[in-house]
């Protein structure tokens, strides 16, 4: 088990609490429900072992219940990462980027699968950086730069969505990484073709329904 540190500032002054590693990161992106900082102790300087004064947890928190404290510090402020946490974060989205790619890209030229060994081989190759973000977000610029090195591409889906105006705002960062083109209607609703890599057209059909309650409309194209 990884301590770390977990600290925020608040009107000027700093506030720490220590915290397990692991646990402080599930809290923070909503795996967990639950947080326990070590002793039950908000320090103004960790290291030093100063502890915040409970006038000043009242002034920056209005509260000195340390449980909502620490939340509050873990959701709003920031983790320190240890290198070797960030190493092993690097090495799963790596592993998860191989495996997604070793799935759904194929080698133009022959139409054939690429090889986990292969892909794996090319991203040190165009020394790309895989960033600790989810997939989608970043596997455009992934193919964009492995093409320089191999012959690459991802299996399409080419789709056309309909949004009805109330669910616009929301849903346009859903399907902007994907548009290749956009009709707005008078109505404010927006009909938009997407062209989305096969192996993320699940996850993008639940994010879209989530986010429109199920009312968008879509539609296979075939090229």
């Amino acid at each position: 088990m990884t301590k770390t540190t977990a600290r925020i500032k608040r009107l000027g002054k700093t506030f720490e609490i220590i915290v397990d590693l692991d646990n402080a990161v599930k809290f923070k992106n909503g795996e967990i429900n639950s947080i326990e900082c070590e002793g039950d102790i908000v320090f103004s300087d960790a290291k030093k072992g100063f502890k915040a004064s409970p006038a000043d947890l009242k002034e920056a928190f209005r509260t000195e219940d340390i449980n909502e404290i620490a939340t509050k510090i873990i959701n709003e402020g920031e983790v320190l990462l240890t290198q070797e946490y960030r190493n092993k974060e690097r090495e799963e989205k790596l592993k998860q980027i191989i495996d997604f790619l070793s799935r759904n890209a194929i080698d133009p030229q022959t139409g054939n699968p690429i090889s986990s060994e292969r892909i794996k081989t090319a991203l040190e190759e165009a020394k790309i950086n895989i960033k600790n973000k989810p997939i989608d977000s970043q596997i455009s610029e992934i193919i964009e730069q492995l093409n320089r090195v191999i012959p690459i591409k991802l299996e399409i889906k080419k789709i056309k969505v309909i949004i009805p105006a109330i669910h616009t705002g929301k849903a346009y960062g859903i399907i902007a990484p994907y548009k290749i083109k956009e009709d707005w209607k008078d109505d404010g609703s927006l009909e938009a073709i997407l062209e989305v890599p096969s192996g993320l057209i699940m996850d993008f059909y639940d994010k879209l329904n989530s986010i429109t309650h199920g009312s968008a409309l879509t539609e296979d194209l075939k090229d």
